[in-house]
């Protein structure tokens, strides 16, 4: 909601940039959308990790 107010406001005093971004977001969004997916990967592999380090202390009744 807090974008789209923004937006609005841009759109009020620039009318061309407001409209330039709003035609471009969705080419921002595929070209950073590699990145958030190598990120979630990213925290998989660190959470499994983390996982494995803590096994030894979970399985003796460590919290």
């Amino acid at each position: 909601m807090f974008s789209f107010l923004l937006w609005c406001v841009l759109f009020v005093l620039c009318w061309p940039l407001a409209l330039l971004a709003l035609l471009l977001w969705p080419l921002v969004w595929l070209v950073t959308l590699p990145f958030r997916l190598l990120g979630i990967a990213v925290d998989g592999v660190f959470a499994l990790l983390r996982a494995i380090v803590m096994l030894p202390a979970r399985v003796l009744g460590g919290r």
